[in-house]
């Protein structure tokens, strides 16, 4: 069919009247045949005097269409299907006029209520001091863009000075918003634990003149901070080594009024007598002062050799072989296999590290239990001495 055949499209004109009524289109069977049957177009459609099609609507008498429900759902009618927005919420404020903190302008504090839908609530806590556009934004207050607009506009004070964009806040900080305290949380910051099996031949030090192999040098890279030994031993002893990258669990952990109980496995030459046992309970002068055993048990031995299982609550220098050398004893052995309520894994290797596991850690601490699934120990790990 050629362009000049085509039927030319005609103006939409609505019916006039009810189905069946004396409109344009109200007599006469549809279109396309005599029957409800008859005909492609209409096969399978009801026709207008079945009564069971719906009324169109009808245009006002200024040929608009008619309202949508966008009022109904937030939405403002703009004019068009394509020009909906959200509509503008009031200005409300979080505070009165006669806050410590007076609104430059209401339009910048969302509604009450509005944020926490908009963002749920923040539910654990930081560990560390964070920007204070993010953790008021985390914790529904608003979006970033919104705080940081108050805080140039002086809205929020930080520990009662004007806030800075960019300023971070801490678990000792006080935030106000128009004068109103904002609850923050921030949990308590997990320290990391290493356990270390160190072997004879390495020095628990970062420098040595006579440049022998530290243990740190087997150590894991920290991405902030640094490892700090808790405790040392000596170049010829060998077991456990713990190593923290917090200095107040590493303070708890040497400091002598916690008195925590290191216990070593000793070899000797020969076997102690009941007089030696005594005086080693009880205590002998050193050249640093008294020293003695908390616990002193025979493990047995064979040949010349004799091991034994000494406890004490302290960690001087060379102190265990300088107690038996002050009996005339030769330590041929020592090993250390347990640090306060950490014992020395039978898995761990020499050489070997892995990291304590955050629950325990969390009770060496004092911390409270963290929330959520219990973190797994990771395995042991042996890493190559770094050149």
């Amino acid at each position: 069919m050629s362009n000049s055949q085509k039927p030319k499209s005609r103006p939409f004109r609505a019916n006039s009247g009810k189905p069946g009524g004396s409109g344009p289109r109200s007599e006469g069977p549809p279109r396309g045949g005599d029957g409800p049957g008859a005909g492609r177009r209409g096969r399978g459609k009801p026709s207008a005097a079945d009564g069971n099609r719906a009324p169109r609507p009808e245009r006002d008498p200024e040929g608009r269409q008619p309202r949508s429900n966008a009022s109904q759902i937030g939405l403002s009618d703009q004019g068009g299907r394509s020009g909906w927005k959200p509509r503008q919420q009031g200005p409300r404020s979080f505070a009165g006029e006669d806050a410590a903190y007076p609104l430059a302008s209401s339009e910048l504090i969302p509604p009450a209520g509005e944020a926490s839908r908009r963002r749920p609530p923040q539910e654990g806590g930081y560990t560390e001091p964070q920007r204070l556009h993010k953790v008021l934004a985390a914790a529904g207050v608003g979006s970033r863009r919104e705080i940081e607009e108050w805080i140039v506009a002086g809205l929020i004070s930080v520990n009662g000075e004007p806030a800075d964009v960019g300023q971070k806040v801490g678990p000792g900080d006080r935030v106000r918003i128009n004068g109103k305290l904002m609850p923050i949380r921030f949990a308590p910051r997990v320290p990391r634990v290493l356990l270390y099996h160190k072997p004879e031949g390495e020095i628990v030090s970062r420098d040595d003149p006579e440049g022998r192999p530290t243990v740190f040098d087997r150590l894991p890279v920290l991405r902030k901070g640094r490892w700090i030994a808790v405790g040392r031993l000596d170049f010829n002893t060998s077991g456990l080594l713990l190593f923290v990258n917090d200095g107040d669990l590493a303070n708890k952990l040497m400091h002598p009024r916690y008195e925590l109980d290191r216990e070593y496995a000793v070899r000797i030459l020969g076997e102690l007598d009941e007089a030696q046992r005594e005086a080693l309970l009880q205590g002998i002068e050193l050249e640093d002062g008294l020293a003695k055993f908390n616990t002193l048990l025979d493990a047995g031995g064979e040949g010349a050799n004799h091991w034994y299982r000494v406890t004490l609550s302290e960690g001087r220098n060379r102190e265990v072989r300088r107690m038996f050398e002050a009996l005339g004893l030769t330590v041929s052995r020592l090993m250390r296999v347990r640090y306060g309520p950490i014992q020395l894994p039978s898995r761990l290797k020499r050489g070997m590290w892995e990291d304590l596991a955050v629950e325990e850690v969390c009770r060496l601490a004092g911390l409270p239990k963290p929330v959520g699934p219990a973190s797994k120990p990771r395995r042991p790990q042996s890493t190559r001495p770094r050149r």
